[in-house]
């Protein structure tokens, strides 16, 4: 059951990682495109919780 668990959450991790790569750029108030703002980064600890980075 653990391995299925790691197994799903590091598919998830590497689907999660290509699609800002294949996102369109974005775009400020004025209409002009503008690099994204970084998205908060998700950490785990040692038993696979949530934590802080």
């Amino acid at each position: 059951m653990k391995r299925i668990v790691i197994a799903l959450s590091a598919l998830s991790l590497v689907a999660g990682a290509a699609a800002p790569a294949i996102a369109a750029p974005c775009k400020d108030k004025k209409g002009k495109f503008v690099k994204c703002p970084a998205k908060p980064k998700l950490c785990r600890n040692a038993k696979g919780h949530f934590a802080k980075c």
